[in-house]
């Protein structure tokens, strides 16, 4: 049962089916291109489109605008202190300005960046920095069955082969993303992060922590991990976090708020002040850094509320509902679920659809023209540079939808799968030069 009540509404639609393909048309049959009033069940992310509560909305009333020296932002700075352990912010307006300060200020032409799986925007970042983009998943991550833990882990043993191959003088950084959003949001034992940054340490690496869903990742560490079966989800996420030199943080994720983000250091860093030079020039004043007063203010009560007890282990059972919804009815999915979404195996459920015509994709397309849900690919179409399986990211956002509208989306994908062999593959008619971002603006249409 839930532990908080709902106090305001927001009308939604499901558009004939008839206005969904034609909005599908005009979108170019990419779902970034939709109007959101014409989607009924918005699962496309969890960046920015959860629910904040009362106590977020009181904080955003009594926000201080002042260009330098916010109350906001010494609340920001005084919850990251508290809750992640960090004792210097620089503020961005999300997690990809937050990026964009810390890459740009370690990574040089010529580099490679290692991470248990680089999302979108990480890699487009290092690839931007001229640096090389290498993923190092445990092998048990690429098995969809596998009943393993902690399929989110770095392996720290490929870390290695690739120091051999590149020189440890070549990898400046080493980042552990929690929990592992590209690797259908598996968990990171704290463990395997002690691990990696013993390997960093090594090698004379910066180990930074990709932490935007830091509290979700802690909850799976109490359920899983014996060592800390004991433990409060707060005390675990400060446990994780406390082995990182730096951490990127998207507050649009476990910040509980709908823009803002953060590259946290430590105190002794002389990383931070490249990282403060970098934020002014690129995001405003290290006060406010992109985000107004009131955000600020919101970000730092959200920070404390995603470690209460209540709310996280909600949050992942909601996913966890979805998971087993889908599964019920038949359709394949990466199992366990993880923390903020469900990814189906579009492989398995449209398997006469060729790699190269983006069964993900068409999947996707298929999820709306049905039911008016939108999600997003996580396969070749999203990152063409990586043999990763065509998944479908379905994200819940925070606090926002209930049960009805799981079993919507359980159905709706049901009703895909039933009529698969209806389902051709796609093809790209427009796209951008940065392949690491395609999916966000290419354009496509389907292969007869």
């Amino acid at each position: 049962m839930r532990s908080y009540k709902a106090t305001m509404v927001d009308p939604v639609r499901l558009l004939p089916r008839e206005d969904r393909e034609a909005a599908l048309a005009d979108a170019g049959y990419n779902v970034f291109n939709l109007d959101s009033a014409d989607v009924f069940v918005d699962l496309l992310t969890d960046s920015g489109t959860g629910t904040m509560s009362n106590d977020q909305w009181a904080a955003m009333f009594r926000g201080d605008e002042a260009y330098a020296g916010s109350e906001g932002f010494a609340e920001l700075e005084a919850a990251a202190q508290a809750v992640m352990g960090f004792e210097r912010v620089v503020p961005a307006h999300q997690g990809r300005g937050a990026e964009n300060i810390l890459y740009g200020a370690l990574v040089s032409e010529g580099d490679t960046v290692l991470n248990n799986a680089h999302f979108d925007t990480t890699r487009a970042h290092v690839a931007a920095n001229g640096g090389d983009p290498v993923d190092c998943p445990v092998e048990a991550a690429t098995d969809m069955d596998s009943e393993a833990p902690f399929k989110g882990d770095f392996s720290v043993e490929r870390g290695r082969q690739v120091v051999e191959a590149v020189g440890e003088e070549n990898v400046p950084v080493v980042v552990l993303t929690i929990t592992n959003n590209s690797m259908a949001g598996q968990p990171v034992s704290v463990e395997n992060t002690r691990e990696v940054a013993a390997f960093a340490d090594d090698i004379d690496a910066t180990f930074v922590v990709d932490a935007c869903r830091f509290a979700e990742n802690a909850y799976f560490v109490q359920q899983r991990e014996p060592e800390f079966e004991t433990e409060s989800v707060a005390a675990i996420a400060r446990e994780q976090l406390s082995y990182a030199d730096a951490c990127v943080m998207s507050g649009k994720k476990d910040g509980l708020v709908n823009i803002g983000g953060f590259v946290g250091l430590r105190e002794d860093s002389e990383l931070y002040e490249q990282c403060r030079q970098r934020g002014i020039l690129y995001e405003g004043f290290s006060t406010y850094g992109g985000m107004a007063g009131r955000d600020l203010a919101a970000f730092a009560v959200g920070l404390r509320e995603a470690v209460d007890p209540p709310y996280v282990a909600e949050r992942v059972e909601q996913v966890q509902r979805l998971c087993r919804a889908l599964a019920d009815r038949g359709v394949p999915v990466y199992q366990p679920a993880g923390g903020h979404a469900v990814y189906v195996d579009a492989n398995q459920a449209l398997p006469h659809v060729p790699r190269e015509e983006f069964p993900g994709q068409a999947f996707v397309c298929e999820l709306y023209r049905e039911g008016g849900v939108r999600g997003v690919e996580l396969g070749r179409f999203a990152f063409p540079e990586t043999e990763r399986r065509d998944l479908v990211r379905l994200a819940l956002p925070r606090r926002t939808y209930g049960p009805d509208h799981i079993e919507h989306v359980a159905d709706t994908a049901e009703a895909v799968c039933e009529r698969a062999d209806e389902i051709s593959g796609m093809e790209i008619v427009a796209e951008p030069s940065m392949a690491e971002l395609r999916h966000f603006s290419a354009e496509l249409r389907p292969l007869d």
